[in-house]
């Protein structure tokens, strides 16, 4: 099941994919989509309607992030092989964790804001990971049943407060306002069988630029879920976006980052794909 939330921005309305790709309006059966449509049972219950006889939403429409109420943005660092490697840092003997503000969140395909002159915008496809029932202090066995489903999620990046100007403080980096795109669909856990098996990709105005398996995380899903629950109680909608693969542009050479006018797409198999047009501060574009 693919679940969304669609319109104008601040006036989202519930909805979900049918079987041909189309969007059904779920207005007359959620107020919206939030945490407590997580749960196990409201799930079940969402599972088990006809998509075919809910209204249909004629196209275009805005797709907005797929849930609201989120609590938790929580991001983990260097965890693929390759894009360590890249890095040139040794692979983390436990997962590195840091927060993104949930103030960063933006839509699939909404614009991202280069928010001052002299940012240096990166891009990071990624995994995310949808709470669906209340985790705290979970086994690794266990960690999956706390989980609704996935989604796409681009962990926008500027790398000069990363690593420069902020004292090695990645949540300044990382929390820009839009720099949290997720969407365009919350997946549910039932269709994504195995997490660690997934495809993921990103190109640059068209040309690829990350190109990666999550067969290659060096923590998988069940394992990021135990640990985050160890240090944090996870809620139904907190959000745990998981690494990004090799080839971002701060891993070029020479260092290559995002100007106004770029066009970003990514994807990750079954989960669907996204799209953002990067602008200045200065242009006008609409902010979260």
């Amino acid at each position: 099941m693919k679940l969304l939330r669609y319109g104008a921005r601040g006036r989202e309305r519930p909805g979900m994919l049918d079987r041909q790709g189309k969007i059904r309006d779920l207005s007359a059966l959620l107020r919206d989509i939030d945490g407590s449509t997580l749960e196990r049972d409201t799930l079940a219950a969402l599972r088990a309607l006809d998509p075919e006889a809910l209204p249909l939403v004629s196209a275009p429409v805005r797709l907005g992030v797929p849930w609201t109420g989120m609590k938790k943005f929580i991001a983990v660092g260097l965890n693929y092989r390759a894009h360590a490697a890249e890095a040139g840092v040794p692979v983390p003997d436990q997962p590195v964790l840091f927060p993104k503000w949930t103030s960063c969140v933006n839509g699939p395909d909404d614009d991202v804001v280069i928010p001052y002159e002299g940012c240096k915008l990166d891009w990071e496809v990624e995994l995310g990971i949808v709470i669906g029932a209340r985790a705290s202090n979970v086994s690794e066995q266990a960690a999956l049943d706390h989980v609704a489903g996935y989604c796409v999620a681009n962990d926008v990046s500027d790398r000069h407060y990363q690593f420069e100007g902020g004292a090695g403080q990645w949540g300044k980096g990382k929390g820009f306002d839009t720099f949290g795109p997720v969407g365009p669909y919350l997946v549910t856990a039932d269709e994504v069988p195995n997490p660690q098996a997934l495809d993921l990709w990103l190109k640059v105005d068209g040309e690829t630029m990350q190109n990666s398996n999550t067969a290659d995380m060096v923590f998988d899903c069940a394992h990021l879920v135990s640990q985050c629950s160890r240090f944090m109680t996870l809620e139904p909608g907190d959000l745990i976006i998981t690494g990004t693969p090799q080839g971002v542009g701060l891993g070029l050479k020479p260092p290559r980052f995002l100007r106004a006018g770029n066009v970003v797409s990514l994807g990750i198999s079954g989960l669907g794909q996204q799209t953002q047009r990067i602008v200045s501060a200065t242009s006008g574009a609409e902010q979260r």
